[in-house]
């Protein structure tokens, strides 16, 4: 008899179950809650546990996307757009549809017979494993020369998917643009600053002062972020990382600046035009690959003719200037939907400062 407590996979199932529970209990509070503040950090709770639980399954880029959108940039977004509506959810008469009810059960009872079929997870006779899996882990180091399984097949293997991925992420920063603008606030006219006395401060003066330990530790920090962003572009061909991480996380940086020494500030340090720029440059790099490859001979996205001698030097080559090409777009269009989002925030008027 085995004198272990608990075995190795006992310990991850627990593990598992305790993150789903966790997620439960943390989806029913944001369902019941009225305060939307509240709601938004909560919400950034739900991302950050369910990051968590994709470590726990070995899904590491998976979580390393869910941090930095849900837990970073998608909570900014949201309390951005708290701030032009009301602190509180206007109150509703509870009226119970048990038709909708209904069809909520049953379209879960049918999902959960639908997993009587699946595999267990992690079967290695499964299709998936067995097949498909086992079939890109033998081929991805000869063909590609990059260790990183995922980014091979996202950037090399499916190119043409992760190209219309990139598209669509340009597609949505344009529909920000069209709906929100990137401009100034809605409220352009100011009063005219008050002659400083000795009781009279400037209000900059004194925000700056109570904000001091944090512009301090954002300046140590940012480059560091920044710094990160770079190890994880350039490291996705070995372990988990990639354009699009490093994107979410270069946008992270300069929001986390915004946030503490201003819009405006962000603005003059990376201009709304440069970011316009930006977004459809990523897209053009990704593209300009391919076009490349057409002229040398080859397919698009076939990076081999890159290195016609090493045709894998020729894969590692292509897929940097994709993954490139992707951290400019994304890195772009989140600025572009936090700029849209600031530039609506009225200004903050004498009396309610």
């Amino acid at each position: 008899m085995s004198t272990d407590f608990l075995t190795p996979l006992d310990a991850f199932t627990i593990i598992d179950l305790v993150f789903m529970t966790m997620l439960v209990v943390v989806g029913i509070a944001i369902v019941r809650l009225k305060d939307l503040f509240a709601v938004v950090m909560l919400s950034g709770v739900y991302s950050l546990v369910a990051a968590a639980w994709f470590v726990s399954l070995d899904a590491v880029d998976v979580a390393f996307t869910e941090a930095a959108v849900g837990a970073g940039i998608s909570t900014v977004l949201m309390l951005g757009a708290m701030l032009l509506t009301a602190r509180e959810a206007a109150p509703t008469k509870p009226i119970r549809h048990w038709v909708a009810l209904l069809v909520v059960c049953a379209t879960g009872a049918a999902l959960l017979y639908a997993t009587v079929d699946m595999p267990s997870f992690g079967d290695p006779l499964s299709a998936p494993n067995a097949y498909v899996g086992l079939e890109y882990l033998k081929r991805t180091g000869a063909d590609t020369g990059v260790p990183n399984v995922v980014s091979a097949v996202l950037a090399s293997y499916r190119g043409y998917d992760t190209f219309g991925e990139t598209t669509v992420i340009l597609t949505a920063g344009l529909g920000v643009i069209l709906i929100l603008g990137m401009g100034s606030p809605l409220r352009k006219k100011k009063k005219p600053a008050p002659a400083k006395t000795k009781t009279n401060t400037n209000k900059d003066e004194i925000i700056g002062a109570h904000h001091v330990v944090l512009r301090v530790v954002s300046k140590m920090m940012i480059p560091i972020i920044i710094i990160y962003a770079a190890y994880v572009q350039f490291h996705g061909d070995f372990g988990p990382g990639g354009g699009f991480q490093a994107g979410l996380i270069i946008a992270s940086a300069i929001i986390l600046y915004a946030l503490i020494f201003g819009v405006e500030a962000a603005k003059e340090a990376v201009p709304p035009s440069l970011v316009r720029l930006g977004a459809a440059l990523g897209v053009l790099i990704y593209g300009g690959v391919g076009v490349i490859n057409l002229l040398l001979g080859g397919k698009f996205l076939e990076y081999n003719v890159l290195n016609p001698t090493h045709p894998a030097h020729g894969q590692e080559l292509g897929i940097m200037f994709v993954e490139i090409g992707v951290l400019v777009t994304v890195a772009s269009v989140m600025l572009i939907i936090f700029y849209g989002f600031t530039s609506r925030q009225p200004d903050i008027s004498d009396k309610d400062w």
